[in-house]
């Protein structure tokens, strides 16, 4: 499970890339394709307290590479509908994320140009958006670059819930060469396959399904977008462990949750084996997706005891 508490840890430091409606769609495109330098704050506001952090943040040729700006042991990069996560020996963990030709017919989001104004000492451009008519994110976007240098997150009541924001940015910089891809294989192993079934619901509160894989260790990832919020599910043959989690007991079951900067993760047992969520879902939403998805289970004494011997 080291691996799986790797990508639990970093998932959502990667950008959803998939979104409706067309305006929507056109600013993060644009920001998705800029390519720039960057280095950023991220802090939130959870029921367990406040979470900070520094990142590093590299984007060319549609590849984004994240990085902690503390400690260079783990990076990220995203890609073409790839994802990575890298430590220092090498490759943790890659698959890719294809939202297909998935389009919502009444898109869940509005966005509301507000006004323009100066970032970091540059022209940019600041949007509302908006769903079920309450605002749940302010948006500012760099006009050369199109990069999305500020982003606040907002709960249903109009709290605030994260604040993303760009404290440098240099837009003329070295091209960032790819990734490997002959050494990712090898060190990833066999790449994921397509989920033909899953147990999991198709749409969650307004979050689509919108891609499933398995690699050949019986980890299955789906992946969930409402077009700006995302978030992944886990499923493995045994228990998920969280450090420094708190517990937590809702209608659905028992969890345990950690938030970090920018993400949350809920885990918890099943009689099958052990599930993560991850994601950047303001804590309203918490409770709504995961009662959609399979609930909490004792798995019992004799299978309990069966896999701390055997895994």
């Amino acid at each position: 499970m080291r691996r799986l508490a790797a990508l639990v840890g970093l998932l959502s430091l990667v950008p959803a890339t998939a979104a409706w409606g067309a305006e929507l769609d056109e600013l993060l495109t644009r920001g998705n394709e800029a390519t720039y330098s960057a280095e950023q704050t991220i802090s939130c506001s959870t029921p367990d307290g406040v979470r900070d952090a520094v990142v590093r943040i590299t984007q060319t040729e549609g590849e984004l590479r994240v990085s902690s700006s503390v400690t260079d042991e783990v990076e990220v990069a995203a890609g073409g509908g790839t994802w990575s996560v890298r430590r220092g020996d090498g490759l943790v963990a890659e698959t890719a994320v294809d939202a297909g030709e998935k389009e919502k017919a009444v898109p869940l989001y509005t966005v509301e140009e507000e006004e323009a104004v100066e970032y970091l000492g540059r022209a940019a451009m600041s949007y509302l958006l908006i769903r079920d008519g309450e605002p749940r994110g302010e948006l500012t976007f760099d006009d050369e670059t199109g990069a999305l240098v500020e982003a606040i997150t907002f709960t249903l009541d109009g709290e605030i819930y994260c604040e993303r924001r760009f404290i440098s940015i240099e837009s003329e910089i070295d091209t960032v060469s790819a990734l490997d891809t002959e050494a990712a294989t090898e060190a990833s192993g066999t790449s994921p396959v397509v989920v033909e079934t899953s147990q999991l619901p198709e749409e969650v509160s307004g979050f689509e399904l919108l891609d499933q894989y398995e690699d050949e260790d019986g980890l299955r990832f789906s992946y969930y977008s409402d077009g700006f919020f995302s978030f992944a599910v886990f499923e493995t043959e045994t228990p998920v462990e969280l450090p420094e989690a708190v517990s937590v007991d809702l209608e659905s079951g028992h969890y345990a949750r950690a938030f970090a900067a920018g993400q949350v993760t809920y885990v918890w047992e099943t009689v099958v084996g052990g599930m993560a969520l991850v994601g950047d879902l303001p804590p309203d939403f918490h409770e709504a997706v995961l009662a959609e998805m399979p609930h909490p289970q004792d798995p019992g004494f004799f299978r309990r005891w069966w896999r701390n011997l055997f895994g």
